[in-house]
């Protein structure tokens, strides 16, 4: 179980939740779960979501292990110019 802070709208897309607890190995399962707990996410996450992992970003590394304990945070990817 791992303990992640949704950064920004995502907070308000799982229905207000600015932290969840999600059982997950890696970042693909744990995309696939939230996915499946809250459904509105997915659009987001099929658009590209930060996974920062004790202060580090990952983008499109899927298989990353999600260590015990760590700092977890997903960010909404930004758009603009």
């Amino acid at each position: 179980m791992v303990e992640v802070t949704l950064w920004g709208s995502l907070g308000a897309i799982a229905g207000g939740k600015s932290k969840v607890e999600i059982e997950a190995k890696d970042i693909r399962e744990l995309f696939r779960k939230l996915a499946e707990q809250y459904p509105g996410l997915e659009p987001l996450i099929d658009r590209g979501i930060a996974v920062a992992i004790d202060g580090t970003i990952y983008r499109d590394t899927w298989s990353k292990e999600l260590p015990k304990g760590a700092e977890i945070f997903l960010l909404p990817r930004l758009a603009g110019g």
